[in-house]
């Protein structure tokens, strides 16, 4: 058990540090963003974010250890290509550059997703029963969360679909493919 729970403890400073450099990244996304229900559900997820850290501080309490983050690596990565994707969506139309931060964001969400199911079992395989009740309460932030970006997602995509449309309508009749069009006709 020893090993469990010093892998445990190296899970949650790892989610620590991630949820932290979260706590950073949210604002800018919320600001990137041009739909007002992505910049809503980014808002949204940056209190329960805040909330989420602080629960985590509360774990390490019920498990006596002191919180101390371990540097995330893999939210680091995250976080830089949030980064890269809002400074691309600033050459993109508004509705591509909000569905590159979304699927951004969903990507940060299913890391953290895998982490808190993770220590969650942890939690209950150690016997802290306490521990793992805070922690399937963030899991399932987490995973309201995706299903929130996913939902913001649809009508994005149908409007891109119908922009998409309104685009190949407008070049099949413009004077220039019209004109082939009467050659063919005459020639019947």
């Amino acid at each position: 058990m020893a090993n469990l729970k010093e892998l445990f403890i190296e899970e949650l400073q790892d989610l620590l540090h991630a949820e932290t450099q979260l706590v950073g990244a949210l604002p800018k996304m919320a600001e990137a963003a041009h739909d007002q229900r992505l910049k809503e559900a980014f808002t949204k997820h940056l209190d329960q974010t805040q909330h989420q850290v602080e629960r985590l501080k509360k774990v390490f309490e019920l498990v006596g250890e002191k919180a101390q983050p371990k540097p995330c690596k893999a939210m680091v990565g995250l976080v830089e290509e949030g980064q890269e994707t809002i400074e691309e969506g600033r050459e993109k139309d508004p509705i591509s550059a909000d569905l590159a931060l979304i699927t951004a964001a969903q990507k940060i969400e299913h890391y953290e997703i895998s982490g808190y199911g993770t220590v969650r079992l942890l939690a209950r395989q150690l016997g802290q029963v306490e521990a793992a009740t805070l922690l399937s309460h963030t899991l399932g932030e987490e995973e309201s969360a995706d299903f929130l970006l996913t939902s913001v997602a649809k009508p994005l995509l149908q409007q891109a679909s119908l922009d998409e449309m309104g685009a190949e309508v407008n070049l099949e009749t413009t004077p220039a493919s019209a004109e082939p069009r009467r050659k063919k006709a005459s020639s019947r």
